[in-house]
Parts: structure tokens; C-alpha cells; sequence
């Protein structure tokens, strides 16, 4: 279960919530320009863009949850089970695994644009980490400054899809999403005419009342419309507006302790939420157990240099005293 979406008040930023029941030590990662990859296909690759985001690291190789590079562009993989089906290699196409598809990504292409012609001939592998590390069922979102596409490895090869919501979330596939937004054309941040019937006299009690139906229970279906509709109907002006606007949309599709059981009776709960300021390189994040917003600047670090930089996620809870 995971929520992600772009919203571009001015400058662009990328937000996610990770909502799982399980930690992998996972980290504020820094990867530099020019950081060496061994790709699984025998192949090295060298980036060109150095990119930040929260990864997993694992034989000092970046397992990215989502990132983005400072040429503008940002991805997140969402968990996709049941539907994510990865390929053998094939001879002639780029045999990438779904754990280097973020850096592969974000190491050579500046835009949503390029990255359609680097998916054109790409077959994500199903070649695991490890023999102890399986892959994830994962989709992802990639956005720019001006869109946003999504990419489905289903049973029928690679799905892409242009995405006018610039949210994504979990299962159905995509194009349920798609249709499912018809459903709520109803929905406006006014308040509602009466449109039952002349006969009564039917009259909002209280603001909010246009968007009676919005739906708000944790499902990805549900959290999908519950974030297009905060994030269409939002406007901030300042930085610290902007990154508190993407923080409170989060927050309305977030997962509360105890309040979603797993099928094998854990908490699905959302681990952290992010907000990615693109267009600066600058991180924030906040914890479940630390509501404070934390920063991590990518060009405070040695972009040039050979070497991953890391930050332990603040998990606290830390609080201002004022007297």
C-alpha cells in the first residue's frame, strides 16, 4: 500500500507515503554523478545525474523506494501484487531488474519525454538481488515539471500510461483508476446545490457539503480519488507553504496504526512520508513515530565525488518546548 503524486504550485514536488508493515533499515540516500552500477545484464552503467531519495542499501548498491535527480525528473515503485510480472532477458532490449530501474532511470534522463524513449526498449527482468532478497511486485510513476506517466509490468509485457491525475496508488492496474475518476464527477470543494427534488427544501447545514461521497476508507481505489481531489483543488504560495500542503495530502491518505490489519495480522502503517522538492534537490521527510519535518539537501553533498551519502531517518518523535 502506497500513495504518490505531483504538485506543482510553482516549483515541482514529489510526494509519497511508504505504507508497509516492515522496516528494511531504510535511508536518505545520495547517490553522486558518475556512480558505477554492475548491472544484472553483465553491462556497467555510469550516471550522469546525481539523485536523492530513501533507499535500502545492500553491498553498497541503493535499493531507491522512490528519488529524484537534479535535472528534474522523480520516480517512485508502488507495490503492485498479483499483477507485477517480470520477464526473462532478451536478446536486444535493455534487460534491467526492477531494482535498477530507479537509478538506470534517473542516472541519464532529465525528462518525462526521455523517459518514453528509454522504456520503448526496456524488459524488466525477473533476476532477484539475491536468492535471500526476492524482487517486489512493483509499478512506478516517473514526473517532470510537466507530467507524469506510469508504468505496468503485467502477464501482456510493459503497460504505459499518461497520467492527468499525477497521483498513483496500488491494485486494480491503472486503467481502473482511470474509469473509477468517473464516479466522483459530482465532487466539488463548494457547497452543493439541491439536486434531488423541487419538492424539498434541501439546504447545505455547513461548509464541505459538495463533497459528500468522497471516499475515505484506506483502499488504494479510495485513496487514489481521496488524493486527485486534495490535490487538484490545493494552492500554497511559499516553500514552506508548498511543502506543508504536499505533507497534509499525505497525511488525508495515510495509514494509522491498528487501523488496517494485514492478511498475516500485521499493521500496515505508513512507515514515512515524503516530499520532494525537485526543482531544488531538497528532501523532506517526516517518520510514523516523528511527525517533525526533517530536511536533506542534495547539493549541500560532494556531487562529484565516489561515494553514497547516507542519513539515518530521524524516528523520534521530537517536540518544540516553548517554556
Amino acid at each position: 500500500m502506497c500513495t504518490t503524486f505531483s504538485y506543482r504550485p510553482g516549483d515541482h514536488y514529489f510526494g509519497r507515503n511508504l505504507d508497509i508493515e516492515y522496516s528494511y533499515n531504510e535511508q536518505v540516500v545520495i547517490t553522486p554523478r558518475h556512480r558505477l552500477f554492475h548491472l544484472r545484464n553483465g553491462a556497467d552503467f555510469r550516471t550522469t545525474y546525481a539523485l536523492i531519495g530513501i533507499a535500502t542499501v545492500m553491498e553498497d548498491v541503493p535499493l531507491y523506494y522512490e528519488a529524484a535527480n537534479e535535472a528534474g525528473l522523480a520516480v517512485a515503485g508502488l507495490n503492485f501484487p498479483g499483477n507485477a510480472v517480470y520477464s526473462d532477458p532478451k536478446e536486444g532490449m535493455n534487460n534491467i531488474t526492477p531494482f535498477e530501474l530507479i537509478p538506470w532511470i534517473l542516472g541519464q534522463a532529465k525528462t518525462v519525454a526521455e523517459v518514453r524513449s528509454l522504456l520503448a526498449n526496456l524488459n524488466l527482468t525477473n533476476i532477484p538481488f539475491s536468492a535471500a532478497i526476492p524482487l517486489a511486485p512493483l509499478h512506478f510513476m516517473f514526473s517532470d515539471k510537466r507530467e507524469s506517466l506510469v508504468l505496468e509490468p503485467t502477464a501482456e509485457g510493459l503497460q504505459i500510461y499518461e497520467n492527468p491525475y499525477d497521483v498513483m496508488t496500488n491494485n486494480p492496474p491503472f486503467p481502473f483508476h482511470l474509469a473509477n475518476m468517473h464516479n466522483y464527477l459530482n465532487l466539488s470543494p463548494k457547497n452543493g446545490a439541491n439536486q434531488f427534488s423541487s419538492q424539498y427544501s434541501l439546504r447545505n447545514y455547513g461548509v464541505g457539503m459538495g463533497a459528500i461521497g468522497l471516499p475515505g476508507d484506506a483502499s488504494s481505489a479510495s485513496r487514489f480519488v481521496r488524493t486527485a481531489f486534495h490535490l487538484t483543488n490545493s494552492h500554497s504560495d511559499t516553500e514552506l507553504e508548498n511543502v506543508g500542503q504536499v505533507f497534509h495530502i499525505l497525511d488525508s491518505v495515510a495509514m494509522l496504526k491498528g487501523c488496517t490489519i494485514t492478511d498475516d495480522g500485521k499493521d500496515d502503517l505508513t512507515l514515512y512520508s515524503c516530499c520532494i522538492n525537485v526543482d531544488r534537490g531538497i528532501f523532506y521527510y517526516k517518520t510514523y513515530n516523528n511527525s517533525q519535518i526533517t530536511a536533506v539537501q542534495l547539493h549541500n553533498a560532494d556531487l562529484d565525488g565516489n561515494q553514497l551519502t547516507v542519513f539515518p531517518l530521524q524516528r523520534e518523535q521530537a517536540v518544540l518546548y516553548q517554556n
